[in-house]
């Protein structure tokens, strides 16, 4: 049985585990290491971490960012980041039901747009965004810190 919910305290072990496979050359904390910045993220207003879960086990994730405006007649977007359903469970809707969870969310918080961007170019992953009802648009830049 699957459930969609906003995640909570005790989601962070398996979080972690699912960010691992996310990016797999990723230096992640362990839990307890995190926990500080899980309570950072769990308690921020213009966050929050949507997950899927199989049978009360975490086996989706994704993180909202709500971002106050000035445009827009004053209204908020948002941005979708750390997508990623267990490796295993893929291709039973788990991620497209997380994903979908989180736009609900962002339009109940009248964001007008939400946006993400992925640096995978396969195809299905490609398509399982345009699946999850995101169009193709503008080109994105970004920078990163070298550090």
């Amino acid at each position: 049985m699957c459930s969609v919910r906003l995640a909570h305290n005790d989601d962070l072990p398996r979080i972690l585990s699912l960010y691992a496979q996310l990016s797999p050359g990723d230096l992640l904390p362990d839990a307890a290491d995190a926990t500080e910045t899980w309570q950072r993220i769990l308690t921020n207003d213009m966050m929050s971490v949507h997950v899927a879960a199989v049978d009360d086990v975490v086996a989706a994730t994704c993180v909202l960012i709500v971002v106050p405006n000035l445009t827009r007649n004053q209204r908020p977007f948002a941005l979708i980041e750390n997508v990623v359903s267990d490796a295993a469970l893929r291709g039973r809707g788990l991620g497209k039901s997380v994903v979908q969870a989180a736009v609900s969310h962002a339009f109940v918080l009248d964001c007008y747009k939400v946006m993400l961007m992925t640096g995978r170019s396969d195809p299905a992953v490609l398509g399982f965004y345009e699946a999850c009802g995101f169009q193709r648009g503008k080109t994105a830049f970004q920078i990163r810190n070298p550090a």
